[in-house]
Order: structure tokens, then sequence, then C-alpha cells
């Protein structure tokens, strides 16, 4: 039996559990990356996004771990999409990293100046101008491309919207019954920042645009599906939780892209799928409550525009 001092407490179990999630989303072990520490230092007063407005709200939360999910099984649908990353990433080889570079871009722009914003859009942009190839069936591909640009942004858009819809906290109390096309109208500024164009601004232009895209879509590769259903790298305890968050984003996705990655998507509401949604709700809720009400990206947001203290982590 183990002796009852070597019992972790409450609090000091939730600093573990804090500080190794962190970690592995931020590709840190502080948890707070220097890009992090930017969101507190460059720039002055709001960003692009309201402070504490609708993308701050959807981005903010725990719901974001099922969009995250989603949005790479909806983008993998594409097969140009699907190739830059499977070239051009380290998705296979260091798939934590990857997700790492998603998540600064992702916070950066959410939470960010003006400034320090346009700085990062600038760096992915570069980034962009690398990614360029042929397929294997002579189809040319360019992550600079603004359809391409374009479609990744819209499988983006779905995925967190419908995560947030699914498993998030209710937002019209707060923002009324069209916080959805706030949302996506808001978020449109983002990939604009890159060089998307033609971009949704309601909930239902984004339907329509995600529906006049099928015709383009192909299979999500197998490997990809293997990968996203059980990543490699986690311990027993991550992987029964991220089985609960990969379940969650099977059933969020969009109903024009779903059969193409082979899940029921938002389409299929039965009973047990919603119950899975439901459990992945209570998991996302218990989760929060170790991590805290905020995390260090919204810390430093809110200790840049005055709104909080100074985080202990910045001394």
């Amino acid at each position: 039996m183990m002796p009852v001092s070597s019992i972790p407490r409450p609090a000091e179990l939730s600093h573990r559990v804090r500080s190794a999630f962190r970690a592995r989303v931020s590709g840190d072990p502080t948890g707070a990356p220097d890009w992090v520490r930017d969101i507190a230092l460059v720039g002055e007063g709001p960003g692009l996004f309201e402070p504490d407005g609708v993308v701050w709200q959807v981005h903010g939360g725990m719901s974001t771990l099922v969009g995250g999910v989603a949005a790479l099984l909806g983008q993998g649908a594409h097969p140009l999409a699907m190739a830059g990353v499977a070239r051009h990433s380290s998705y296979r080889s260091d798939p934590w990293a990857r997700l790492a570079g998603t998540a600064r871009w992702l916070t950066i722009t959410t939470f960010g100046s003006v400034e320090l914003a346009e700085r990062d859009s600038a760096r992915v942009r570069r980034m962009h101008g690398r990614v360029r190839g042929t397929t294997d069936d002579g189809r040319d591909y360019s992550a600079s491309d603004p359809a391409l640009l374009r479609w990744v942004h819209l499988a983006f858009t779905d995925a967190f919207l419908g995560a947030h819809e699914a498993v998030g906290h209710d937002l019209a109390p707060r923002f009324g019954r069209d916080w959805a096309d706030t949302y996506v109208s808001d978020w449109s500024r983002s990939a604009r920042t890159l060089g998307a164009e033609d971009l949704p601004v309601t909930r239902r232009e984004l339907d329509e645009a995600l529906r006049a895209l099928e015709p383009d879509l192909e299979p999500v590769p197998a490997e990809l599906l293997t990968f996203l259903s059980a990543p490699d790298g986690l311990n027993r305890a991550e992987r029964l939780f991220y089985a609960g968050i990969a379940s969650a984003g099977a059933l969020v996705i969009s109903p024009s892209v779903a059969p193409f990655a082979g899940v029921p998507g938002r389409g299929d509401r039965s009973l047990t799928n919603r119950l899975r949604l439901q459990r992945t709700r209570l998991q996302l809720r218990t989760f929060q409550l170790a991590l805290g009400p905020h995390s260090p990206s919204v810390d430093a947001a809110r200790y840049r525009l005055g709104l909080a203290g100074r985080p202990d982590w910045l001394d």
C-alpha cells in the first residue's frame, strides 16, 4: 500500500496535470514559450478580435481539443492540402511539434496584439512559400494558393465551431442566438492575413461553401486516420483522455466532409452519439477544473490589456 505521505495532494496533482498538458500543446517544457510571452509584451491594445469576445471564447475553451482533431480530419479530405502536410511537415515523425506550430499561429492570432499577429502571419506566409510541389498523379499544389488557403480555413472554422456547439459552453446568453455568425465573420480576418479570399461570413455561407467543394474532396488517407485515432508518444492516462477527444471529433465535422473521413459527423445524432458527446463534455469540464479558468495565453493577453495582473511565469 502506498504511504499516505506519497499520495499527491489535490493541488499538487492539478499542478502536475496542468504543467504536463501545457508543455505538450505548447512544445515548451515551461508551458509558456517565448511566443506566449510575446502575447503579453509585444504591442499595445486589442488585437484582431474583441477582448473576451466570441473568438476569444471559442478559442480559449477546452472544446478546441475536439475542434483540432475534427479540423485535421476535414483538412485531410482535400488531396492537395494533404499532399502539402504529408510532404512538408513533421506530423509523422514529430506530431507534437506540428501541433505546437499550429497552436502558435492560432493562439497568437487570437490573443496577440495587431503588431504581433501581423508578424506571425508573415512568418507563416514565408513557410507557405516553401510548400509547393506535384502530387503523384501530376497535380500541382502550393500552400500559398488562395483556393487552398480558403479550404483549410473552411475546414478549420467548421470544426472549431461545430466542436464548441457540441461540447463547449453555450454562448447564446452572452452573445445572442447569432453568435455562430459572429464567429464565422470575425475569424475570417485571420485567413485574410494569410492570403485567403472569398470567405464566408455567416454559418449558412460556411455550410454552402463546404457543400460546393465536395467534388474536390477524396477519402482521407488511411495513414492519417490511423494517426488521429492514436498518436504516438502518449502515456496510458493521455491515451484514455485522447480517446474521448477523438471520438467527439468524429461527431462534429460537417456532413459534407464526414463521408470522406469515414466518420458520422454532425449528421448523426443518434442516442449513442449524443451520449458520447455528453461524456466528452463532462470530461472536458473536469479537465478544466485541473487547468484553471485561463490558459497562459489568455492570462498574457489580459495582462497586456490591463485586465489582469502580471502572470507569475513572466518573472
